[in-house]
C-alpha cells in the first residue's frame, strides 16, 4: 500500500476457497466504485521474530506487485496489500474478483465439448499470459485449472503465485512443486528445469479443454505417472539418459508403446496428424526433418492461427526442453 493512500474498504460476503496457510472470500467494495474484489487472507500463528515470514508469502506478494504495474491482461490484478502484526501475524491480498476458474468452467461445458474456437481463446490468452511472466524471467511453476481464472466475458488470467519463482541460469530450483498431473518430466526426474515446467503444464492444459478432464486422471501412483508420459507420450528414453537420483527406477517392462493420438479421441485427421508430428519433435533420440517441420508450422498455422503459431514456436525454440 503507497504511503498516504487510503486503503480499501470492503465487505466481506462469502467464502470462496480456503488452502493450508489461507482463505478467500469474495467481497465488495464500500463507496462509489462497489467492486467485487478476491480477498486472500494469511495467518501465521505464534511468533515471527525468528522463523520471519515463510518465504511462499514474501514472494507472491513481491511478485503480484511487480505483475501489477505492467497491467498485463491475462494476470489476475492485485488491488493492494494490509498487513498488521498483533499476537500474530495478519497478511491480506486484495484482488481484482473473477468468477470462475478453469475448472469450474470445464464442468459447465456441454458433453459434446467445448468447440474449437473456445478451445483456441483459452490457450492463446494462456500462452499470451505465460510469454508474459517468461519475458519478465517468472516461473509459475503450479499451473493448473484451479490457478487459470475465466471471467463471465471469457478473459483468461493466471492467478496464484506462491509456487512462484523469478529464475536465473545459476539458481537452485526446489524439485517438488507443480501438481502431479500437471509435473513435467524433468520435475519428476529430479532433473533441471526451467520455464519448459510451465508449458508442459499448459500442454496438460491443452489435452483438458479437449476431453473436459485431466488425460492422465487415471493414473494415480507416481510409476504410473511415469509410464503414461514416457510410454504413452514422449516415448521411453534410453537406460544411459535416465538420471541416477531419479525418485523411481529405470523400467524396460513399462508396457508397449501407444499413440499419443490415441489419447484426444474427438481430434479430426489434420489436428491428429500434427499431434503426431508435435510428438516427433519431443521424443528421445528423435531425427526430424526440415520437411517436417514446414509441414508442422504449415497445419499450426492452419489450425491455430498465426498469434498462437508464434507462441508455441517460441516454446519449441527454447534449448533442451526436456533435459535428463
Amino acid at each position: 500500500q503507497l504511503q498516504g493512500a487510503r486503503p480499501l474498504c470492503y465487505e466481506l460476503l462469502s467464502e470462496v476457497g480456503e488452502g493450508s496457510y489461507s482463505k478467500v472470500y469474495k467481497a465488495r467494495e464500500v463507496g462509489e466504485k462497489q467492486r467485487l474484489l478476491a480477498v486472500k487472507k494469511f495467518n501465521i500463528h505464534g511468533d515471527t521474530s525468528d522463523s520471519g515470514i515463510p518465504a511462499f508469502m514474501i514472494r507472491e506478494v513481491a511478485l503480484l506487485r511487480k505483475m501489477k504495474y505492467f497491467n498485463h491482461p491475462n494476470i489476475v490484478k492485485m488491488r493492494e496489500t494490509q498487513a498488521a502484526l498483533r499476537e500474530d501475524l495478519d497478511l491480506t491480498l486484495v484482488l481484482e474478483y473473477i468468477d470462475q476458474d478453469l475448472s469450474t468452467y470445464l464442468s459447465k461445458a456441454p458433453a459434446s465439448g467445448l468447440s474449437r474456437d473456445s478451445i483456441k481463446d483459452v490457450m492463446q490468452q494462456l500462452l499470451q499470459g505465460l510469454d508474459f511472466l517468461h519475458t519478465n524471467m517468472v516461473l509459475h511453476r503450479d499451473l493448473k485449472p484451479e490457478n487459470v481464472l475465466v471471467s463471465s466475458r471469457g478473459e483468461v488470467k493466471i492467478a496464484d503465485f506462491g509456487l512462484a519463482r523469478i529464475y536465473t541460469f545459476n539458481i537452485a530450483l526446489t524439485p517438488g512443486v507443480v501438481t502431479l498431473w500437471y509435473r513435467a518430466p524433468e520435475v519428476l526426474l529430479n532433473s533441471v528445469y526451467m520455464s519448459s515446467v510451465d508449458m508442459w503444464s499448459a500442454g496438460c492444459i491443452f489435452a483438458e479443454l479437449f476431453l473436459l478432464r485431466v488425460a492422465s486422471m487415471f493414473w494415480f501412483s507416481l510409476v504410473n505417472i511415469f509410464r503414461f508420459i514416457f510410454v504413452r507420450v514422449l516415448g521411453l528414453p534410453s537406460e544411459e539418459d535416465w538420471p541416477e537420483d531419479s525418485p523411481i527406477s529405470y523400467s524396460v517392462s513399462w508396457g508397449p508403446k501407444v499413440s499419443c493420438t490415441k489419447l484426444l479421441h474427438n481430434l479430426g485427421q489434420d489436428e491428429n496428424d500434427l499431434l503426431a508430428v508435435s510428438r516427433s519433435l519431443f521424443l528421445f533420440s528423435s531425427n526430424v526433418s526440415v520437411s517436417d517441420l514446414e509441414l508442422h508450422s504449415k497445419r499450426q498455422a492452419d489450425l491455430l492461427g498465426t498469434e498462437l503459431l508464434f507462441s508455441v514456436l517460441a516454446c519449441y525454440a527454447q534449448p533442451q526442453m526436456i533435459e535428463i
